[in-house]
C-alpha cells in the first residue's frame, strides 16, 4: 500500500507539473502573440496611422480586400499576414526610411612636419552632415569616424587663484609662459596661451597694513590668447596677490566668464584647454545669499575692460550650469589643485565631462608636468554627445576602438587609450517612435566632447503613405462625401463612422440598428463576436493575427474547425466558417478529405511491390490498406501468418537467432534481424490463439533431430514477432538389460 500510494502521489505531482507547464506555455504563447501584434492592436483608421505603428506594419490599398464584417482597420496588418490574406505585393503600402550624405569630407591624414594647416582645413570627424528619413520603429544607422589629428592647434588659458594663500605659487608661475610654449611645441606647432585671475566677489579689503595686496575681485582677463610666451611671463610678473574673507574662492564665476566670453579670451575653433589653479575650494549657486545676492547666474558674458562687472549682482553658477557652458564651448578643464583639496575636485571632475585633476605641489613648481600629463589624459579619450533629441526619438551608440575593443550603451559613446593619429569609429542608430506633432523636420548634432567639430543630422519623418497624395476629399464612395477616400478605404469626417462613413455617431446606439445586427431574435448582437456599427456588424479582432471572425453577423471564424495531429484541418486545408476546406493538388482535385482533412486520397502509399493496390487483397482508405481477406495483414496485405510454408520460411533464422545453429549461423546478424525475438521457458508460455492479430504455431526439427517450438506473428504495429521456447527436445538412446540388446528409449528433452 505504501508503494502504491507513493506511485499515486508521484503520478499526481507529474500531472500537476504537466498542467502547470501547459498553462505557462499557453500564457507565454498568448503573450508572444500579443507582443507581436502591434499592427492589429493599433486599430489604425488610415494608412498614415498604420505605418506609424511600427516597421512591421503595412496597409493593403486593395478596396476589395476586406471580408464582410471586417472593419477598416483590418487594412493594417503585418506584411506577411497581408500576403497570406491575398493582398498582392503591389497593393501593399510599406514606405521605408533612407539616408543621404550631404557633406562627407575625409579625416585629415597629416604628419607634424608636413607644413602648417589652418584649423578650418583640418578634419577629425566624418561625415559632417547628413539627412535621415525615419519611419516609426525602423532604425537608421550610419558610421562615424574620428581621428585625432597630428599637430592640431591648441589654445590654453591659465586661470589662477590670486588670493593671499597663493603668494608662493605666483612666483613660480611667472616663468610659466616660455617654459610651457617650449614643452607644448613637442605636441603642436600652433600653440597659444592666455592668462586670467580670480579671487572672490567684491568685498572689503581683508589685508592688513603690512601686507602687499589689493582688495578682492571676482575675475580679470589679464592676457588674451597669444603665441608670445614672453608676454605671458611679463604680465604675470606684474601681478600682486589679493585678499579674501574666507577659505572658499569664487572660481566658478571666473570659469563661466572664460567659457562664454570667447571674443574677449580669443578662443579659436581648435583644442581649448582651461587650466584652473587654486589651493582652496569653491563657491557655487546659493552661496551668494551670504552676501545678499539672490539672482541666479545668467550664463552670459559681462566683461568690461576685461573685468567681470556684475559679481555683486549675480550669484555663483551651479555645477550643472557650468557643465553645460563648458560643453557648449568645447572647453576641456584641467584642475591644478593642492593635495589638501584633491578629494573635493575629484568629485567635481566626475560631474564635468572631459576634465582632469592634477596635484599641484606646495609652490606650483610642477605645474608644467601637470598640464602635459593632464592634456595627454584628456586627448587619449573621445566621448560623443548629442544635442537634445526630439520627442519620441532615441539614439544608440556602438564603438569600435583600438585593439578590437568594442562598447555598447553608454560605453558605446567613447573610446579610450587613443594616441595622436589613431582612427576609431562608431555606429550610430537613430529611431523614431512616433511622428512629431507638427510633422516638421528636426535637426540634431553629435560631437566629440572638447572638440569644435560636429555632425549635423537633419531628421525627416515619414508620417503619411505615398497613396495619400491621391486621396479624394468628400468622395462619393464615402457615403456621398462624408469622408476622404484614400489608399483603398474611407477616412471619415468628424462625427461620421462606418466603413463607408454611412452613419452619424449620434445613431450608433439605436435599437432598430441593433436589431439588424442579430441573425435572429434568439441570438446575440453580432454573435457576441463583434460590435454593431450603423446597423452593420464590425467583427472583433483576435490577438493572433492569423485568426479572424467574419460573416454578416460575425458568425463565422477561421479557427474553430476540426483538428488532426494537433493541427487545424490536419495541416492539409484551411478553415472557412468553421468548416475545413481541404487543399487541392495541381490538377484541381482534392488530396485530402474528412472533417479535419486527415484522410489522404493518395493511393501510392498502398501500392505493393507488384504495383497492385494492397496486393489485390484489400482497399486503400485514407492512404492505408484495409485487407478484405482476414488471413492477410501488413502495410500492403502482403503477410499471411497462417498460410502453409510460413514456418519453413523462418526456420533457419529462428534457429540461428535462438540457438546459434543452422545454415545461417554465420550470416545470422545480416539476414535474420527482421523480427523481434522473445524467448520463453516452455511451450505453455507461448502466445495462444485469440490475440488481436493472426498467429502461427510452428514445430521444426534441426540436423540433430532435435525439435524446437515457436510462434510467428505480425503485431498491430506491423512488427514481426517470434516467441521461441528456449530449450530443444532431443532423443536419448537408452540400452535395455534384457538379452543384452539395445533399442531407442523414450524421447527426452535436452536443454541447450
Amino acid at each position: 500500500m505504501y508503494v502504491a500510494s507513493e506511485i499515486n502521489h508521484a503520478d499526481k505531482m507529474d500531472l500537476k507539473l504537466l498542467l502547470i507547464s501547459t498553462l505557462l506555455g499557453v500564457i507565454c504563447y498568448s503573450s508572444a502573440q500579443q507582443e507581436g501584434n502591434e499592427c492589429i492592436k493599433a486599430n489604425a483608421k488610415s494608412c498614415g496611422e498604420c505605418i506609424q505603428v511600427g516597421a512591421k506594419c503595412g496597409w493593403c490599398m486593395d478596396s476589395e480586400f476586406l471580408e464582410q464584417g471586417e472593419a477598416t482597420s483590418t487594412h493594417c496588418d503585418e506584411l506577411e499576414s497581408l500576403r497570406k490574406r491575398g493582398c498582392s505585393y503591389t497593393k501593399v503600402e510599406n514606405p521605408r526610411g533612407s539616408q543621404r550624405l550631404l557633406k562627407n569630407k575625409a579625416v585629415t591624414n597629416r604628419n607634424k612636419g608636413e607644413g602648417k594647416l589652418q584649423p578650418e582645413d583640418i578634419t577629425q570627424i566624418q561625415p559632417q552632415k547628413l539627412t535621415l528619413s525615419l519611419r516609426s520603429g525602423e532604425p537608421q544607422s550610419f558610421n562615424l569616424k574620428f581621428k585625432l589629428a597630428e599637430d592640431y592647434p591648441i589654445d590654453l588659458y591659465y586661470l589662477v587663484d590670486l588670493s593671499y594663500s597663493m603668494k608662493d605659487d605666483l612666483e613660480n608661475v611667472k616663468n610659466l609662459g616660455t617654459q610651457l610654449v617650449l614643452e607644448m611645441s613637442k605636441i603642436t606647432s600652433d600653440f597659444r596661451i592666455g592668462f586670467g585671475s580670480f579671487v572672490e566677489k567684491k568685498l572689503l579689503n581683508p589685508c592688513t597694513g603690512d601686507q602687499n595686496c589689493t582688495s578682492p575681485f571676482s575675475y580679470k582677463n589679464l592676457l588674451t590668447l597669444t603665441s608670445n610666451g614672453q608676454e605671458f611671463n611679463t604680465l604675470v610678473g606684474e601681478q600682486q596677490i589679493d585678499g579674501n574673507l574666507d577659505s572658499s574662492e569664487g572660481g566658478f564665476d571666473a570659469i563661466m566668464q572664460v567659457a562664454v566670453c570667447g571674443e574677449h579670451i580669443g578662443w579659436r575653433n581648435v583644442t581649448r584647454l582651461l587650466v584652473f589653479s587654486t589651493d582652496a575650494g569653491f563657491h557655487f549657486a546659493g552661496d551668494g545669499k551670504l552676501g545678499g545676492i539672490v539672482l541666479p547666474n545668467d550664463g552670459k558674458c559681462h566683461l568690461e575692460n576685461n573685468m567681470y562687472t556684475v559679481s555683486h549682482y549675480y550669484d555663483h553658477p551651479s555645477i550643472a550650469h557650468l557643465v553645460q557652458k563648458l560643453s557648449d564651448n568645447n572647453i576641456q578643464t584641467i584642475f591644478a589643485i593642492t593635495e589638501e583639496f584633491q578629494p573635493v575636485y575629484m568629485e567635481l571632475k566626475n560631474l564635468i565631462p572631459k576634465s582632469a585633476v592634477g596635484t599641484l605641489s606646495a609652490n606650483s613648481s610642477n605645474v608644467i608636468n601637470l598640464i602635459i600629463d593632464a592634456y595627454n589624459s584628456l586627448s587619449s579619450e573621445v566621448i560623443l554627445e548629442n544635442s537634445k533629441l526630439p520627442e519620441g526619438v532615441t539614439i544608440m551608440y556602438q564603438s569600435r576602438c583600438k585593439n578590437g575593443v568594442t562598447g555598447e550603451g553608454e560605453m558605446g559613446r567613447k573610446c579610450s587609450n587613443i594616441s595622436i593619429g589613431d582612427e576609431v569609429s562608431f555606429t550610430i542608430s537613430i529611431t523614431s517612435k512616433q511622428c512629431p506633432k507638427m510633422g516638421k523636420p528636426e535637426t540634431i548634432k553629435i560631437k566629440p566632447l572638447g572638440f569644435n567639430e560636429e555632425v549635423e543630422i537633419s531628421l525627416n519623418f515619414i508620417c503619411e503613405c505615398d497613396c495619400h497624395k491621391d486621396s479624394i476629399e468628400n468622395s462619393k464612395i464615402c457615403h456621398n462625401g462624408n469622408g476622404t477616400y484614400e489608399c483603398g478605404a474611407c477616412r471619415c469626417n468628424k462625427g461620421r463612422i462606418g466603413r463607408q462613413c454611412e452613419c452619424s455617431t449620434n445613431e450608433v446606439t439605436s435599437e432598430d440598428l441593433d436589431k439588424s445586427c442579430r441573425k435572429d431574435n434568439g441570438t446575440d448582437i453580432c454573435s457576441n463576436n463583434g460590435d454593431c456599427v450603423c446597423g452593420t456588424c464590425e467583427c472583433k479582432k483576435r490577438v493572433n493575427p492569423e485568426e479572424r471572425y467574419s460573416g454578416m453577423f460575425c458568425e463565422c471564424d477561421n479557427f474553430n474547425c476540426d483538428r488532426a495531429n494537433n493541427k487545424l484541418c490536419g495541416g492539409h486545408g484551411h478553415c472557412e466558417c468553421r468548416v475545413c476546406i481541404c487543399d487541392a493538388n495541381w490538377t484541381g482535385s482534392a488530396n485530402w478529405t474528412g472533417s479535419a482533412c486527415d484522410c489522404s486520397l493518395d493511393t501510392t502509399t498502398c501500392l505493393a511491390s507488384n504495383k497492385q493496390i494492397c496486393n489485390g487483397r484489400g482497399t486503400c482508405e485514407c492512404g492505408a490498406c484495409k485487407c478484405t481477406d482476414p488471413k492477410f495483414q501488413g502495410p500492403s496485405c502482403e503477410i499471411c501468418p497462417t498460410c502453409p510454408g510460413v514456418c519453413a520460411e523462418h526456420k533457419e533464422c529462428v534457429q540461428c537467432r535462438a540457438f546459434g545453429t543452422g545454415e545461417k549461423k554465420d550470416t545470422c546478424e545480416r539476414d535474420c534481424s527482421y523480427f523481434n525475438l522473445i524467448k520463453v521457458k516452455d511451450r505453455d508460455k507461448l502466445p495462444q490463439p485469440g490475440q488481436a492479430f493472426p498467429l502461427m504455431h510452428c514445430k521444426e526439427r534441426d540436423a540433430n533431430d532435435c525439435w524446437f517450438y515457436y510462434t510467428y506473428a505480425v503485431n498491430n504495429k506491423t512488427e514481426k514477432e517470434v516467441h521461441v521456447v528456449e530449450t530443444l527436445e532431443c532423443p536419448d538412446i537408452i540400452p535395455t538389460e534384457a538379452s543384452g540388446s539395445s533399442h531407442y528409449g523414450t524421447w527426452r528433452r535436452h536443454q541447450t
